[in-house]
């Protein structure tokens, strides 16, 4: 939505929502406008109304793999973004990274086009929906793949082919399925993003909250603010709320939700009810690692444990049940997104076995632990984490992966004030690693000039007294490039390399892969 305050600017408000939304339909969206159609939330939106017959277009500065991708099926994409870019469409769709004097939004504005950000867009294909959303400072993209997985996989009826409007591929036993899709059945299936408020627009039927761990603060201005957003985010839900109790933060949205509210909801732990205390009335499905054995019969299996599913969830038990899992995917913190997609799955209607054999074949999402590859006896791992908690867990997946092996990290901190914020913490979760070089910051929306004082330095500074040895474990290194061969000239036979992070140190793993390549030829010269 967007207004004009009294100097004729423009005022972009992503919580606001647009004219007429409560009786606006998909067919009402007309020519639709996406401006920066390339990114992977808009993509995914674009190519849902595309299948769903809405005459799409968009633009972007670059033509990336996602631009190409909806070019291909029919959707004009073009370069560079100009106010001619919206003469004669109906809707323009903008996103948080768009600022007012966008030449587009100005354009729109004067031609009395309809502006909808992202979320209008997602709230209005929830609202036909049997909608399942997943929130949280971090696990998004992997539960809301996996649940999608599952109902691909294993749904049958009005659960079968599901819509989903995910950030990140699915990797499944058939090959890779992209994070958009319009399926004809009654679900969908989507990621809730809490980083600028605008997931309080969501009604879904179940709401997912992986964690609540204070975020996007330059938002929500404090923690406290956060939390009450989630708070007021479980309420909307029509059905159920499903939400981690192993998490602080999520446990403490579930003891300040309505009694009402949590008598519907289901907390998932790797902790007993006894060792947990208060859950406001709520069920709880428990993770019971102590259980391995019980799943050791899943192909392929890198974790395995046994959900404890309390009697009736779903409908489709009158008694508890136990439900062996093995996973493909490693990590603890996998086994709590398991557990959400498989209950989730459970409470639209499907038997939880079921659910949980079609979760034993999840690959994962793109850039979520994805092995690029192998050269000369090294592994290099993409990984999309970019907050603390997230490199922490992925580091402690990557030893239960890779026991035996030394764990070199290229880490891209992304926006600077998330590293401004959260430097010490990033420090100590880069200190489970055996060397780390940190790179240039990827700064997204935000601008140097705004931090002069914040680079990749500042990680290395906060990491000053962290018991570590060797003590030149971390080091900054602004060019990406140059930090990639260095780690590749460190690196030995049985050594693994995570590239880490949400912008586009993605592009370095095939830079380790070509120079780990290299080096082996020369070495056998």
């Amino acid at each position: 939505m967007s207004d004009h305050a009294s100097d004729n600017t423009i005022v972009l408000e992503p919580t606001s929502r647009p004219p007429h939304a409560d009786s606006l339909r998909v067919q009402d969206l007309g020519r639709t406008h996406f401006i920066g159609i390339g990114g992977a939330g808009m993509s995914v939106l674009a190519e849902i109304l595309h299948e769903q017959g809405v005459d799409v277009q968009g633009s972007d500065r670059e033509l990336g793999p996602k631009a190409e991708r909806l070019q291909a099926l029919g959707i004009t994409v073009m370069i560079g973004q100009k106010a001619e870019n919206v003469q004669g469409v109906d809707t323009v769709v903008w996103s948080s990274a768009i600022k007012p004097d966008n030449p587009e939004i100005v354009a729109a504005v004067a031609e009395g086009a309809r502006l909808m950000h992202r979320s209008d867009v997602l709230a209005l294909l929830m609202s036909t929906s049997r909608a399942v959303t997943v929130a949280g400072a971090h696990g998004k993209t992997t539960t809301s793949a996996m649940i999608a997985h599952i109902l691909v996989n294993a749904g049958t009826g009005d659960l079968a082919d599901p819509s989903y409007a995910i950030g990140g591929s699915i990797q499944g036993p058939n090959g890779t399925l992209d994070g958009g899709h319009a399926g004809k059945g009654s679900v969908l299936v989507a990621e809730a993003d809490e980083s600028d408020g605008s997931f309080a627009k969501y009604h879904p039927e179940i709401a997912v909250i992986t964690n609540v761990e204070a975020e996007h603060l330059d938002h929500y201005g404090t923690a406290e603010h956060y939390r009450q957003a989630f708070v007021d985010h479980s309420h909307h839900a029509t059905g159920h709320v499903v939400l981690c109790a192993d998490d602080e933060g999520a446990l403490a949205v579930l003891r300040a939700m309505s009694p009402e509210a949590a008598s519907k909801a289901v907390a998932y732990s790797t902790h007993t009810a006894d060792e947990i205390g208060d859950i406001n009335g709520a069920s709880l499905v428990h993770i019971d690692h102590e259980a391995e054995a019980a799943a050791s019969d899943t192909v392929d299996a890198v974790e395995s444990f046994v959900l404890h599913l309390p009697a009736g969830l779903g409908g489709t038990d009158s008694e508890a049940v136990d439900i062996p899992v093995g996973l493909r995917i490693p990590g603890i913190h996998n086994a709590r997104n398991a557990a959400a997609a498989i209950t989730a799955a459970t409470l639209l209607g499907m038997d939880p076995r079921d659910a949980a054999r079609a979760a034993g074949s999840f690959r994962g999402a793109a850039r979520r632990f994805e092995i690029r590859g192998e050269r000369a006896g090294v592994t290099v791992v993409d990984d999309y984490a970019h907050h603390p908690t997230e490199i922490a867990a992925m580091l402690d997946a990557a030893r239960r992966r890779f026991p035996e092996s030394t764990v070199h990290v290229l880490f891209q901190p992304h926006l600077f004030s998330r590293t401004m914020f959260f430097a010490s913490e990033f420090a100590h979760a880069l200190a489970k690693a055996d060397d780390v070089i940190v790179t240039g910051i990827f700064p997204a929306r935000e601008k140097q000039a705004d931090y002069p004082q914040i680079g990749p330095q500042t990680v290395v500074d906060a990491a000053e007294g962290i018991a570590h040895e060797p003590a030149t474990w971390i080091q900054a290194v602004p060019d990406m490039c140059q930090a990639a061969k260095m780690l590749v000239m460190r690196s030995k036979v049985g050594d693994v390399i995570f590239t880490v992070g949400a912008g586009d140190i993605t592009n370095m793993a095939e830079v380790l892969l070509r120079v780990l390549e290299a080096r082996s030829s020369a070495d056998a010269r």
